[in-house]
């Protein structure tokens, strides 16, 4: 399976950017979806999450309110709408889907991951 990461590039500080990654090679319509984000020098760390159905989403405390993660299972598809968007905010995204059906926030939830998408705010 592989999972493509886009949408990333760089913003001014309060501009908006939705991520989009698209599952090739089996569907994941059953599956919880996360993003995570990594930061130059920094852990890998959750972001949001959404479990099969979409009836339940989790958020990091750091994007709360800011950021809404969505899914389309007909095109095998997550999103992470991202507004406001602040410097502290720039890092690699990495979109990735677990083997469980839940919404998870530990990376080893996750079985499978994109390359990830760079996502820059400054001004």
């Amino acid at each position: 399976v592989q999972l493509q990461a886009s949408g990333g590039g760089l913003v001014q500080p309060g501009d908006s950017l939705r991520l989009s990654c698209a599952a090739s090679g089996r569907t994941f319509s059953f599956n919880g979806l996360g993003w995570f984000r990594q930061a130059p020098g920094k852990e890998r760390e959750f972001v949001a999450t959404i479990n099969w159905r979409s009836t339940t989403t989790r958020y990091a405390d750091s994007v709360k309110g800011r950021f809404t993660i969505s899914r389309d299972n007909a095109k095998n598809t997550v999103y992470l709408q991202m507004n406001s968007l602040q410097p502290e905010d720039t890092a690699v995204y990495y979109c990735a889907s677990s083997t469980g059906a839940y919404a998870y926030t530990r990376t080893s939830d996750y079985a499978y991951w994109g390359q990830g998408t760079l996502v820059t705010v400054s001004s």
